[in-house]
């Protein structure tokens, strides 16, 4: 496939300059696609804003078919996006797949919502109404490690609600989100969806820019502390899905071998490169020799590899920076505590590290305290649910975090109280496009998903009006 092209005011056209896109498996480069300029930056945001109009006005059951639209064409492109998502990423091909296809479910979810005008009062003195309104051009900006899936948290909703686009890749997975624009400009009005591509060096003009009304952003608490500082001199809306620190509460009732497979799972799904994995494991003494074990041997078993490669079930890491910084945190761990899986060095190309299990560690350490997004857990052991929970909630993050239990009516006590914006009990990192999503304290501002979501994307427009 190929040219990769930037889409703005409705056309495919060449970057100013080019940006060369690594396979994270081979390190070798997989190809070369279109890079923006700050020149070319502005020439999408001003078509976006003339294109505004024309789309805000345009019938709610018109944007729908177009997403609807939109949705028919990245399904229908799902082998070409998969094998393509796979290579730049690293993800097995089955999760690959998973992400195209769960790309378009959420098109379709949010074409199947409306934003209907609410009557607050009707008396005899007043009739009082509120509406949502477009806030003109939007920034979506969209991180490496599910840039289909996170690009579908922003962008229908943001169409939906009448906004356009500027919608940005991550700057080493910018390949089928290009794809995606190919498949898709001749659906929308010339200026709607304008997708562009970078060094990462656009992200503050997008953040600044005097015409973008609101930034979505998905990424690190550090970048996203940096979009709200440039987001502040035009007091523009800002959604920021950030960094995350889960913690997974196992209590003393679990069955270790049952319980090891679900707590791997949400653990080492992208090789631990998802904002809301299980980052830290707190297991409760009673069981925490026989959980560590368990979970060691489903780390030796995992089949590490190339995701083109059939039977893979771990891919390397995205990039060097972060296959650098995480083998730095195992390095670190085998000092602070006990490696009874994986932290041996990869011989061979590609960014790989086996899934690595660390006991015998604690709070106070960095791969317990910091996010390590990849492939490590730290398993620590508690007294009880009680010690679990303060520790949890001592993080300065709160994405997400789940409660281990076969008492229910315990489970959700201490759900209710874990300092997290979402909290699962036996199970984790479940998310749905009709279930709202967001961060507590360093791990974001605002919601994404559901309608809450999409209400994001608008501003409340109320009219008060005198009778009688």
């Amino acid at each position: 496939m190929g040219p990769f092209k930037l889409l703005i005011d409705g056309q495919l056209v060449d970057g100013d300059a080019t940006l060369s896109v690594i396979n994270p498996a081979t390190e070798q480069e997989l190809a070369v696609c279109a890079r923006a300029s700050a020149a070319q930056l502005d020439q999408a945001v001003a078509a976006a804003k003339r294109a505004f109009p024309a789309w805000r006005d345009t019938p709610i059951d018109e944007r729908r078919k177009v997403l609807i639209a939109m949705a028919d064409a990245i399904q229908g492109d799902l082998q070409n996006l998969a094998r393509l998502l796979t290579q730049e990423q690293g993800k097995p091909l089955a999760d690959a797949m998973g992400e195209v296809f769960g790309a378009a479910a959420f098109f379709r979810y949010f074409a199947s919502l409306d934003l209907p005008e609410k009557v607050i009062e009707d008396s005899d003195t007043r009739r009082v109404v509120s509406r949502r309104r477009p806030l003109g051009v939007v920034g979506a900006i969209v991180p490496w490690n599910f840039p289909l899936i996170l690009m579908a948290f922003k962008v229908p909703a943001a169409l939906l609600a009448g906004n356009t686009v500027i919608l940005k890749p991550a700057a080493t997975t910018p390949l089928s989100t290009l794809r995606i624009a190919e498949l898709v400009k001749d659906l929308l009005p010339p200026g709607v969806l304008n997708v562009i591509a970078d060094a990462n060096d656009l992200g503050g003009a997008i953040t600044a820019h005097p015409d973008i009304r609101k930034v979505s952003f998905t990424g690190s608490t550090e970048t996203g502390k940096k979009v709200m500082a440039g987001a502040a001199e035009a007091l523009k809306r800002v959604t920021l899905e950030l960094g995350g620190n889960d913690a997974a509460i196992v209590l003393a009732d679990n069955d270790p071998k049952a319980t090891a497979g679900k707590i791997f799972a949400g653990a080492f799904q992208n090789s631990g490169q998802v904002c809301i994995a299980i980052k830290r494991a707190y297991v409760h003494e009673s069981i925490y020799d026989a959980l560590c074990d368990e979970l060691a041997i489903l780390a030796d078993a995992a089949v590490m590899g190339d995701g083109l490669e059939q039977g893979t079930t771990l891919g390397p890491l995205q990039n060097k920076t972060q296959f650098e910084k995480v083998l730095g945190i195992i390095a670190e761990a085998k000092t602070q505590g006990t490696v009874i899986a994986g932290g041996v060095p990869h011989v061979g190309k590609g960014y790989f590290i086996r899934p690595t299990i660390v006991r015998d560690i604690s709070d106070g350490t960095r791969l317990v305290d910091e996010e390590q997004f990849g492939p490590v857990l730290p398993v620590i052991k508690i007294r009880d649910g009680e010690d679990a929970l303060a520790r949890a909630n001592a993080s300065d993050y709160g994405l997400g975090g789940s409660i281990w239990s076969q008492d229910l009516d315990k489970a959700m006590d201490l759900a209710g109280r874990m300092d997290t914006g979402t909290v699962w009990i036996n199970k984790h990192a479940e998310l749905a496009p009709n279930l709202p999503f967001g961060g507590a304290k360093l791990s974001g501002v605002g919601t994404e998903l559901g309608e809450e979501g999409l209400a994001e994307f608008t501003q409340l427009h109320v009219i008060n009006m005198a009778k009688g």
